[in-house]
């Protein structure tokens, strides 16, 4: 069980070739729920800067993004940036004890089906999709790693000082 674990933290940790929701095309719908119940839907967030994180418990490198995410939301949230990071585990349980150790200071909402990351096209994780003020897409990353920092910050300071 270890082992498969390992592999798949492994298959979704690797860079893709493969993007989830195109640059340039409006974000796909996204609706869920969040830890108390509260449904969370993109288009309620329409004028903001959203960065949507797809993650789940078992994912390594979903670990050292949330403390960046949550410095990303410390720095642009009061200029019109939000965070929804999706969580993709089947058992809510895993993400409790993860978001225990890593807190979460961002909205956090929870698709134990897989239909929201069907939908955005995510083929490994963390994946990450930048949705600008109008709805459209407009950066997509996979995976997340330190030497990317700087530039995926570059993308959200323009965006949310294009809004």
């Amino acid at each position: 069980m270890k082992r498969r674990g390992f592999l798949a933290t492994l298959l979704f940790a690797l860079p893709l070739s493969a993007r989830s929701a195109a640059t340039g095309t409006p974000a796909p719908a996204l609706r869920l729920s969040d830890a108390a119940g509260r449904t969370v839907a993109l288009e309620s967030l329409r004028g903001n800067v959203v960065y949507v994180d797809f993650w789940a418990s078992w994912c390594g490198p979903c670990k050292p993004s949330f403390p960046w995410m949550n410095d990303m939301a410390q720095k642009y949230g009061a200029k019109g940036f939000s965070i929804v990071a999706v969580n993709l585990d089947k058992n809510r349980e895993d993400a409790d004890r993860f978001l225990e150790s890593t807190p979460a200071e961002f909205t956090v909402v929870f698709d134990p089906s897989g239909a929201t990351p069907a939908a955005w096209q995510v083929k490994g994780m963390p994946s990450s999709s930048l949705v600008g003020a109008t709805g459209k897409v407009v950066m997509v990353e996979s995976g997340f790693r330190d030497e990317r920092k700087a530039e995926v910050e570059a993308r959200i300071r323009a965006a949310v000082g294009a809004r």
